[in-house]
């Protein structure tokens, strides 16, 4: 009984857990003002992403160094938390052609929690440290835990054990940094107050962590060279759609007609990167993939030898031909 008031204690000081003063009618407002209400919430979520950046850049820069340096990305998280760090990391495979074990989100109560709440799962502190060993988290890593309420216990032994081993920790609560207490090495905390429907932290609290998981592998990717201008170069053509992305890609980086964008993707055996340093200088495959690995990876930097060699030609029709 000391233990559930002790609990109950700690919930009711949660920012997260407060009552939210412009929504004391949701439940008899009419549909439309309903909506209106909680897209007026959601929009101080960005806001407070925002003041964050610098925490966010800051995780960011840890982040490219552990990935240049052999180490991962993990996400621990129980819930809604879990299922976006799940969801963030199935997604570099295919956007930015990672390795699928580079970036990894472990869920409390594993894969069956995707689909189906486990709720108990997240006090689970001991499975938790096994989830981390399983893993094989040492010290190239970057462990990052996600929990709305900053307290989920899966979470914080998830981190705890990490730190133990050396990894690098990132914490990411949309509770006020005022009240953080953890040691990590950045926390990231968007203070978006109370949710519109009291504890339902897969509402505001869910957005503003999608957000900052959308920047983490974002930014880290970019800096990692898998970007040229505003565009994926490193995408898997695993299906026609990203076939056909890829040599729009191809088209609009360097001016080439389509059917020699298609001709180019062949030759490069499908690799965006080879393929459009391959037209913009006017080389093969095998130089391309030569200078690509001189300028660490970017484009844009093959790029710049290939001009600086005066190897870019003027007419983009006769590029790599």
């Amino acid at each position: 009984m000391a233990q559930s008031k002790e609990l109950h204690d700690a919930l009711a000081r949660l920012l997260t857990e407060q009552r939210n003063p412009d929504s004391m009618d949701l439940d008899w407002l009419p549909t439309e003002s309903a909506l209106r209400l909680i897209n007026a919430q959601d929009k101080l979520v960005p806001i407070a992403v925002e003041r964050e950046i610098p925490y966010i850049a800051e995780a960011v820069e840890i982040i490219v160094h552990a990935l240049k340096n052999g180490g991962r990305l993990l996400y621990f998280g129980a819930g809604t938390s879990g299922r976006l760090g799940v969801v963030d990391a199935s997604e570099c495979p295919p956007t930015f052609g990672t390795d699928a074990g580079m970036v990894r989100g472990i869920i409390a109560g594993g894969q069956t929690a995707m689909y189906k709440s486990q709720e108990g799962a997240e006090d689970d502190t001991e499975q938790a440290r096994l989830d981390v060993d399983g893993q094989g988290v040492n010290a190239r890593d970057v462990v990052c835990g996600i929990a709305a309420s900053r307290r989920t216990p899966f979470v914080v032994s998830a981190v705890n054990r990490a730190r133990e081993l050396g990894a690098k920790t990132i914490y990411i609560t949309t509770n006020p940094r005022s009240e953080f207490d953890l040691e990590v090495d950045v926390a990231i905390c968007p203070e978006v107050g109370p949710e519109v429907l009291m504890g339902s932290t897969r509402m505001k609290s869910g957005t503003a962590q999608k957000l900052v998981l959308n920047m983490l592998t974002t930014a880290a990717m970019v800096k990692l060279g898998k970007v040229y201008e505003n565009m994926m170069v490193d995408l898997q053509l695993t299906n026609r759609k990203l076939v056909e992305r890829a040599k729009r890609i191809i088209v609009l980086a360097t001016g080439v007609s389509y059917e020699r964008a298609s001709e180019i993707l062949q030759q490069s055996d499908g690799h965006v990167k080879t393929g459009i340093v391959m037209a913009a200088a006017g080389i093969a495959p095998e130089e391309a993939r030569r200078r690509i690995m001189q300028a660490g990876g970017t484009v844009r930097g093959a790029i710049a030898l290939s001009a600086r060699a005066g190897e870019r030609p003027d007419n983009p029709s006769e590029k790599a031909e």
